[in-house]
Parts: C-alpha cells; sequence; structure tokens
C-alpha cells in the first residue's frame, strides 16, 4: 500500500473510527514487537558485554596517533603484567593470545613420537598442537593426580591442563598440581592453561605463580579474553620459573604484538580492573545459584565449576537434543560433541538475568 493508499482509506470514517483504527495497528505492532526477545547466547566462554569506554577509548586514540608506524616492543605491558604478579619482567612473555603461546611452546619442547597427556574432555587445541608439533596425544578420562601420572610413559614430554578446564569447569588445587609436578619425571613440562582464572573463587588468583619457583618445567598460560571481555585483541601471556627466560623468549612472537592491543590492554589493567571484579563476582554468585536450583531439575551437574561455565547432561537426551529443545526458546548453548561428551551441553554463566533465562528454557525443554 502507498502512502495516497494508506489515507485514502480513512476518508469515508469519522475522526473517532480513524482513531480507534490508528490505535489498533498501534497496539498489534507493540504486541508483536514484545513477543520478539533476542536470543541469549550462552555458548561462548568469553565476557559477552562492550569493554569499557575509556579501553575503546585508547585503542581509537593510539590508532590515530601512530598506526603508519611499525609497532613498538610491548616492554611497558611487559613492565605492567609483572608487577602485578611480583615477578621479574624477563619471566614473562607476551604473545597474541594463550593460544598462539601455547602451540609455539608446544612446538618448541616435542619432538616427532614424543606424548602429549592432558585430561579429557577438555580444551579442543591440546590433541591439534600435539599432533602439528608431531607428537601423539594420549588422553586421560579423569583430572586426578594418579590417573594422570598412570599415563606417563618414556615418550611423555608435556602435560597439558586446562585449569579450571574448559568445558567442564572443573579445578586441580593447587597442592594437587604441586604434588604432580613433584611425581612427574624430570623430563616432563607442564603447559598450565589459566585462561579462565579470574573466575575462580576456590583459591587466590596468584596461587599456583609461587609453583613456578619451585618447578623450572612449570609453564603458566593466561588471557585477556575471558573475564577480561577483550578477544578482539588477541593478547595472552607466559609465566615461567627461574631459568624459563630463554625458552619464553623463544615461544613469543617474533615481531611482538600490535600497539593498539597493547594500548587496549594497558588501559583495562590500570583502569578497568574493577569492572573485572564485578564480572567474576557475578559469575561466583550465579553459579552457586545455578548449581542449587538445577539439582532440583532431572539434570547430571558434573564436577563443581570454577569457571564461567556449566556441564550438564539430561536424563534421556542427548546433548545435540537438548541445545536444540533450547534453541527454540532463544537460548543458545554449545553440545558437547564437538567438546568431548556428546550426552552434555556447555552454558556459560552470565548475569541475573541471563540465569533466569536459561532456568526457564531448561524447565521447558525438560
Amino acid at each position: 500500500m502507498g502512502l495516497l493508499d494508506h489515507y485514502k482509506q480513512f476518508e469515508e470514517m469519522d475522526p473517532e473510527e480513524v482513531s480507534a483504527r490508528l490505535k489498533g495497528e498501534a497496539d498489534e505492532r507493540r504486541r508483536k514487537a514484545l513477543a520478539t526477545v533476542d536470543k541469549l547466547d550462552l555458548s561462548a566462554t568469553t565476557w559477552p558485554e562492550y569493554p569499557p569506554s575509556s579501553v575503546v577509548g585508547a585503542i581509537t586514540y593510539m590508532a590515530q596517533r601512530g598506526l603508519h608506524n611499525y609497532m613498538e616492543p610491548a616492554g611497558e605491558l611487559r613492565a605492567e603484567i609483572a608487577h602485578r604478579h611480583g615477578l621479574p619482567a624477563e619471566r614473562i612473555v607476551i604473545g597474541d593470545g594463550a593460544s598462539q603461546l601455547l602451540v609455539s611452546a608446544t612446538q618448541t619442547l616435542i619432538e616427532p613420537g614424543d606424548e602429549l597427556i592432558t585430561p579429557w574432555p577438555s580444551y579442543q587445541l591440546y590433541p591439534v598442537m600435539a599432533r602439528e608439533a608431531g607428537g601423539e596425544v594420549v588422553t586421560v578420562a579423569s583430572h586426578s593426580v594418579e590417573a594422570i601420572l598412570a599415563a606417563v610413559t618414556k615418550k611423555t614430554r608435556i602435560v597439558a591442563l586446562c585449569n579450571p578446564n574448559d568445558p567442564s569447569g572443573e579445578l586441580i588445587g593447587v597442592n594437587d598440581l604441586s604434588a604432580l609436578l613433584e611425581a612427574l619425571p624430570e623430563r616432563v613440562a607442564v603447559v598450565l592453561d589459566e585462561a579462565l582464572r579470574d573466575f575462580v573463587t576456590a583459591e587466590p588468583l596468584d596461587a599456583t605463580i609461587g609453583l613456578c619457583e619451585r618447578h623450572p618445567r612449570l609453564l603458566i598460560f593466561r588471557s585477556f579474553s575471558k573475564a577480561w571481555g577483550l578477544a578482539g585483541l588477541r593478547c595472552g601471556y607466559a609465566i615461567g620459573g627461574p631459568g624459563s627466560e630463554a625458552l619464553l623468549s623463544a615461544i613469543g612472537p617474533p615481531l611482538g604484538i600490535g600497539e593498539l592491543t597493547q594500548a587496549g590492554v594497558l588501559e583495562a589493567l590500570r583502569h578497568a580492573s574493577g569492572v573485572i571484579t564485578e564480572r567474576t563476582a557475578t559469575v561466583a554468585e550465579q553459579r552457586l545459584r545455578l548449581r542449587r536450583e538445577l539439582a532440583e531439575l532431572p539434570l547430571e551437574l558434573g564436577p563443581p565449576s570454577e569457571a564461567n561455565l556449566l556441564w550438564l547432561a539430561a536424563e534421556g537426551v542427548d546433548g545435540a537434543e537438548l541445545s536444540g529443545r533450547l534453541a527454540k526458546a532463544g537460548v543458545i548453548v554449545r553440545a558437547g560433541g564437538t567438546l568431548g561428551d556428546a550426552q552434555r551441553i556447555r552454558v556459560a554463566i552470565q548475569d541475573s538475568a541471563a540465569s533466569d533465562r536459561l532456568l526457564r528454557a531448561l524447565s521447558g525443554a525438560l
């Protein structure tokens, strides 16, 4: 209907009829708008909100000031991270995300035929990085120290641990990690992927870093992609113990990281830490709430989570079917088939409103 036709339809109607009809059309548009609910994406491990405006401002300023120049070494960012952890800057390397450093470390440490051990299900990158380095992957069905040690052979070169684990959120505590490091043969290195460490409440944030002082075969990897919500900047770092300086230098990107990334991460570290504290506190609160309320549904909740994740299974429904039912209710989760267990789904924990919708959707789906 054209604009002229729209007005012609009112020519034979009195003002009250016109008003009533227009009101009815407006009410119908409003009803349809209210019935449209945006999908809730709980499929990713990264924080869903936009970064603080000051971080965007710092990146914009750097782009305007020096995008035409080659990048500078990340000395200032490295020093800031070292200061936060109370470590010498030489024992930290910054890379294009924790994943780049994990891949590079594996390629440096593994020779063809060596084995990488990892609990499973876990982060999908570990088997890939081992095979690309010419190594073999050995998976164990438990995160216990005993199960990991039982899998060690003369060919074992790396134990890769996602801690807390993606997808289950399970945490190997610092005491168990210490026991594992004490028991492993001298040639076995431990790569400890702590991309989700900011969400841990069971022990202090930096509890594991002290292990580096006693165990030079330990490398710890952290990320600004998850709780910090800066995945698009691709920035992570690795920490080693005394004597690890040469290895750390070898696994960093040859030309460093971009200045826009440096500017954004520096601003986040210096002025947005409070935002991260609020986010992690929200996740901890909702994690307890969801575990309590989901226990009333016919679900298997898996181990207690110390991450922003839940690893759920439903009685009589596989992960693909359950994720499909939730998608029809507007809640998007990750089916567990590609994560190592087809019976489960991985659900990200966000704020209370997200928890409300998840609980309603799960109740309806089951």
